[in-house]
């Protein structure tokens, strides 16, 4: 008997599943038909507000004046950060190249795409690699959008 996964993210909600190929299908036949109503439980004024914490604000990193960044190719930048394996550090290393080719607001995406562009692996779980980066103050979520903090760029050794 063959074994199947599946992980599906609709808003802030998550699926996985994991088993036979034909009750996998079932549970997602389930969700999509739930779909709608699951998007509309995604609290949309929290995701678009600015975060509310315990007045800890992080600045954004300021990339001008690093053209030396932008310069280089993302595999020698990862390289030379020592960010090509671990992934929290891919993650974060790629966003400051990015942002130092001139895009000041980021989304996974941004990163995913630099990487495949350049050819290099993929990250297991983008998302996962935003949020620890946050948790660290390395990277402000701003409604759907990222941004790399002074503290992000420090720990990379910028300044």
């Amino acid at each position: 008997m063959s074994e199947a996964k599946i992980e599906i993210k609709i808003g802030e909600i998550t699926f996985s599943g994991e088993g036979d190929p034909s009750w996998l299908s079932e549970q997602l036949d389930k969700i999509m038909d739930r779909a709608e109503d699951l998007i509309g439980l995604t609290p949309i004024a929290t995701a678009a507000a600015p975060p509310q914490g315990n007045g800890l604000t992080h600045q954004a990193a300021d990339l001008s004046g690093h053209n030396e960044i932008a310069a280089q190719t993302l595999p020698s930048w990862l390289k030379s950060k020592n960010a090509d394996t671990v992934q929290n550090s891919k993650f974060l290393a790629t966003a400051v190249w990015v942002e130092a080719k001139g895009q000041t607001r980021l989304q996974t995406k941004d990163i995913t795409s630099a990487l495949s562009n350049a050819n290099q692996k993929r990250l297991h779980n983008a998302s996962e690699c935003l949020n620890q980066n946050i948790k660290k103050g390395y990277c402000e979520k701003e409604g759907k959008q990222f941004y790399v903090t002074e503290e992000g760029k420090r720990s990379l050794g910028i300044s």
